[in-house]
């Protein structure tokens, strides 16, 4: 059945209350603040910055009249030198992936500058004092708090039009390369900072739209993430091209034109998609991670949250190859390769679920062909790295035909890619970074360099027991019905046992009621115009779900039924983390 184009690309979350605590102008932004400095001798602003936010706009915005003194704490960190030696070791020399830091940012602020910018602020008698920067809360606590925050698809985006990283002397670096460090270093510093003040501070400040900032209280901002808590909702999904992108997701999403096709969309990743909260008309995008730091146990459940902590542990997104080409040949790490190699606790299980999948040719390669030689098969990769001669993947590599709602299981360690004329759902684990390229068709990237090969990693790790017989018995269509009514059905479709991951497919009709198991639940309507997610108790409002559209529901939401409004069959596909 065609599906209709409804898909909701900028998704808002009302906010219950609190009407009156966004200001969306400059104007009203300055208002606010110079009245919680009325009846003050002094004023300490404190504006802590997350790396990417435009520092210059943030200092136009915050500098009031009977503003006294200005202090950058950019200014009190170390040299970018120094700082770019210190972190070489974590950022390594690959141009993909690095070591995740353990680090601080207070270890790049010498004591003695913070302590001179303390008695500067200290001989202030009266007048307003603006602290601001990346690190500015590492200066003092302040009179009034502001945390000043960015998408991290915007941060991106910025990469990608100049803007170089926080305090480094590489300025002129590669888009993904500027990702790297912000992925493996800033973002982490910067995450520590954050996750310490969000239930402090006394604003908050969206500087994800240039010249559009909208600040709402603190107070105001921490009861709308509670909400959300408690309530089905939905990510602003975000998209971009690549090399082998397909044309599915521009018919069906109606995207805009871009001069090339769309290779993927993330719609289910709190670490990179963002929330927009709505507040009676006037919006806050915000990223969804804070959502996970201010309400970990009301979002994941207490066990989920007891083993990830404050980490988002399921993701979703969309691999589009319809009319496009194959994938990256590609293998994910084991746990304890990740977890040696670069100080990450779990690593890229997943799966490939097919919305759609066109012609004859359409196919998933997986797992190794039986009867293959380790040693001939990375000889032919590497030989194929020189350009003599192209790898014949399917010499070496199951290549499985495909059809819609079909679902492949990928557990770490397994050859695999997505060919060509396939629309896929991907579910997996969240360290979605980690990704070793055996082989790319000999393609080069958007930039027109040559796309990384990660041979060796990729070698270390390959599972060549994982052969044509085992595939097809264990990561197939592994599908068992769980239950069966006159209302519909619900069916296992996996995960494998080596990975901490369920996934159920629902369908129905009517109505079917979702038993809860401790987790947080990821979906996506995988057919059907529409349906909607019902509470039991009435403890959050119906919210309708349309055709591919993914949304997350906290198990503080409770339990709820899967809907048809219109009496016709639909299907949802269901992720949780298995008990």
């Amino acid at each position: 059945m065609e599906q209709t184009n409804t898909f909701r690309r900028f998704p808002s979350i009302k906010i219950n209350g609190h009407a009156n605590a966004v200001a969306t102008d400059y104007s009203t932004i300055r208002t606010r603040l110079s009245d919680c400095c009325q009846n003050r001798q002094k004023t300490v602003i404190v504006a802590e910055c997350y790396p990417g936010v435009n520092q210059e706009e943030l200092q136009t915005l915050l500098t009031l009249p009977l503003t006294d003194v200005i202090i950058h704490s950019d200014d009190l960190a170390l040299p970018p030198e120094e700082i770019d030696a210190q972190i070489q070791r974590e950022i390594t020399d690959d141009p993909v992936f690095g070591i995740m830091t353990t680090r601080r940012l207070e270890e790049f602020y010498p004591s003695k500058n913070l302590e001179e910018a303390r008695r500067q602020i200290d001989r202030v008698q009266s007048g307003i004092v603006l602290v601001y920067g990346v690190g500015a809360s590492l200066v003092c606590a302040g009179d009034i708090l502001i945390l000043a925050d960015i998408t991290r698809w915007e941060i991106q985006l910025r990469y990608r039009r100049g803007l170089s990283n926080w305090r480094t002397t590489r300025c002129d670096l590669p888009r993904n390369e500027k990702y790297k460090r912000g992925f493996f270093a800033e973002w982490r510093w910067a995450d520590r900072i954050k996750d310490r003040l969000l239930p402090e501070i006394d604003f908050y400040l969206d500087m994800t739209t240039p010249q559009a900032s909208a600040m709402v209280t603190g107070e105001a901002y921490r009861d709308a993430l509670q909400q959300t808590a408690c309530q089905p909702f939905r990510l602003v999904p975000y998209f971009d091209p690549g090399v082998w992108g397909g044309d599915w997701m521009k018919t069906h999403f109606d995207l805009p034109e871009n001069g090339s096709n769309y290779a993927w969309s993330f719609d289910g990743v709190p670490e990179e998609n963002s929330l927009l909260l709505d507040f009676d008309g006037k919006m806050i995008q915000t990223p969804a991670l804070n959502l996970v730091y201010s309400c970990p146990r009301q979002l994941l459940g207490d066990r989920v949250h007891a083993r990830f902590g404050k980490e988002f542990p399921i993701r979703f997104d969309m691999l589009d190859t319809m009319n496009g080409q194959n994938l990256s040949l590609q293998v994910h790490p084991l746990t304890e390769y990740i977890q040696q190699n670069f100080n990450m606790h779990y690593t890229q299980d997943e799966s490939y679920y097919l919305l759609d999948a066109q012609g004859d040719d359409a196919c998933v390669y997986l797992g190794i062909r039986t009867g293959t030689d380790a040693q001939t098969m990375i000889q032919a990769l590497k030989e194929a790295q020189t350009g003599d001669k192209p790898f014949p993947a399917e010499e070496f590599v199951n290549r499985i035909p495909v059809k819609k709602h079909d679902h492949l299981l990928i557990p770490a360690g397994t050859v695999h890619c997505s060919g060509a004329n396939t629309m896929v759902l991907e579910i997996s684990a969240t360290p979605y970074i980690f990704t070793f390229k055996l082989w790319d068709w000999g393609r080069l990237d958007l930039d027109g360099r040559p796309r990384p090969i990660h041979l060796e990693h990729g070698a270390a790790n390959i599972q060549w027991y994982r052969n044509t017989e085992w595939v097809k018995e264990n990561l197939v269509n592994a599908v068992t019905t769980v239950y069966e009514s006159k209302q519909g059905t619900v069916e296992r479709t996996g995960l494998h046992e080596r990975e901490f991951l369920d996934t159920y497919r629902v369908s129905t009709a009517t109505e079917l009621p979702i038993r809860r198991n401790g987790s947080v639940h990821m979906m996506n309507l995988v057919e059907g115009g529409r349906a909607v997610l019902v509470s039991e108790d009435g403890s959050f409002a119906p919210m309708e779900l349309h055709y591919a559209e993914t949304c997350i529901v906290p198990e503080a939401a409770g339990n709820y039924r899967i809907c048809s409004p219109d009496n016709t069959p639909v299907r949802m596909i269901i992720a949780c983390v298995r008990g």
